[in-house]
C-alpha cells in the first residue's frame, strides 16, 4: 500500500482519517499538527524560552524533538527540564537517556532531584503521607510540579511545555467526572488554566499510539521500565476502556476530546472559583493557597 501524499510505501494506518502514511509524511504531520496546536492556543510566540519537562518516556522526548524543528523556524529557545523522584532502579536509565538525547539536539538540560529540594526521596515522602487514600501519584505529582517551577525559574523560561497528548486529556476528564471533582473541568480547556500556570500542552490533540510510532519511526530512545507506582491509581483502567472503544470505534476518542472542550468552556468559572496568587509561593492558583503548598505542608515538607 503507497502513501496518500508521495508515492513511498505506506508504514502507518490512520484509521480515524482513513490516511495511509509513510514514515516522512507521518512525521511531517505530527509536526504540523503540533505546530497548528501551538498557533490555535498561542502557546508560544517569538524570543520565548521554553522550558520542556522531559522525564525520558516517549512524549516528552518526542515533544523535545518536534519544538526542536518548529523552533528553527519560529525562533523560540529550548531547554529540558528533568526531575529525579529518587525512585530506586527507575529514573537511572531515563537520566542517560535525556542527557544523551539533550546533547545531540544541543538542547540546555537541568536535572533536579526531590531530595535537594524538599530533602526527601518520593518513596521517603510515601511514608508521611497521612493514610492511604492519598496515592502516591497525587503526591509524586505535586512535588513534580513544584521541582519543575524551581528548575523553570532558575533556568528563566516564559512557560513550561510537557507531553501529555489526548488520551491523558480525556483520561484526566473522566477521572475528575468518577472522582466527583467536576470543579476542575472548566479550567481543561487548553485555552483557560494552561497559560496562567505557565503550563502549555503541545501534543494535547495527538493520540497517544501516534506519539509512540513517531518515536520508534524517528528513532527516538525512551525510557523502557515503567514507573513501579503506576497502577496505583484509576489512570490504567480507563486508559485500557478507551483503547478497547477506539479499537471497534475510530475517532471515539478525539470526538470525546471535542465535546470535553465544549463543555470545558460552558463551565468556566461555574464554581465561582477566580485566579490568584498563592500566598506561600506566589504561583497561580485558584485558592489562597496552592495545592503544591498544601500537600507539602501536609507532608511536613513546607
Amino acid at each position: 500500500m503507497k502513501c496518500n501524499h508521495c508515492e513511498n510505501v505506506a508504514a502507518y494506518s490512520r484509521k480515524y482519517s482513513g490516511e495511509s502514511l509513510c514514515s516522512s509524511c507521518f512525521s511531517k504531520s505530527i509536526t504540523r499538527k503540533t505546530a497548528k496546536t501551538i498557533s490555535k492556543y498561542k502557546m508560544i510566540t517569538r524570543g520565548d524560552v521554553v522550558g520542556v519537562a522531559v522525564s525520558g518516556g516517549k512524549d516528552s522526548l518526542s515533544l523535545l524533538h518536534v519544538l526542536k524543528q518548529i523552533s528553527l523556524d519560529h525562533g523560540f529557545t529550548l531547554h529540558a527540564i528533568t526531575i529525579d523522584e529518587g525512585i530506586p532502579g527507575y529514573r537511572d536509565e531515563a537520566l542517560s537517556i535525556v542527557r544523551d538525547f539533550c546533547k545531540s539536539l544541543d538542547v540546555e538540560h537541568g536535572v533536579y532531584s526531590y531530595k535537594e529540594l524538599f530533602g526527601t526521596t518520593l518513596e521517603q515522602s510515601l511514608e508521611l503521607r497521612a493514610g492511604e487514600k492519598v496515592s502516591s501519584c497525587s503526591i509524586c505529582g505535586v512535588l513534580r510540579r513544584r521541582a519543575i517551577d524551581f528548575g523553570a525559574k532558575e533556568l528563566g523560561v516564559d512557560t513550561v511545555a510537557t507531553g501529555h497528548n489526548l488520551d491523558d486529556f480525556v483520561q484526566t476528564f473522566i477521572i475528575n467526572l468518577l472522582s466527583g471533582d467536576t470543579g476542575k473541568i472548566g479550567w481543561m480547556d487548553p485555552d483557560s488554566q494552561d497559560r496562567k500556570a505557565m503550563r502549555i500542552k503541545p501534543f494535547c490533540e495527538i493520540y497517544e499510539n501516534e506519539i509512540v510510532f513517531y518515536a520508534f519511526t524517528n528513532g527516538i530512545p525512551f525510557q523502557s521500565e515503567e514507573c513501579p507506582h503506576m497502577n496505583e491509581g484509576i489512570r490504567t483502567e480507563i486508559r485500557n476502556f478507551l483503547n478497547s472503544l477506539e479499537q471497534t470505534h475510530a475517532g471515539i476518542k478525539n470526538n470525546m476530546y471535542q465535546s470535553i472542550l465544549k463543555v470545558s468552556s460552558r463551565m468556566r468559572g461555574e464554581d465561582g472559583k477566580e485566579w490568584k496568587t498563592c500566598s506561600r509561593c506566589g504561583t497561580a492558583c485558584t485558592g489562597s493557597t496552592c495545592s503544591v503548598c498544601n500537600t507539602l505542608l501536609n507532608l511536613g515538607l513546607g
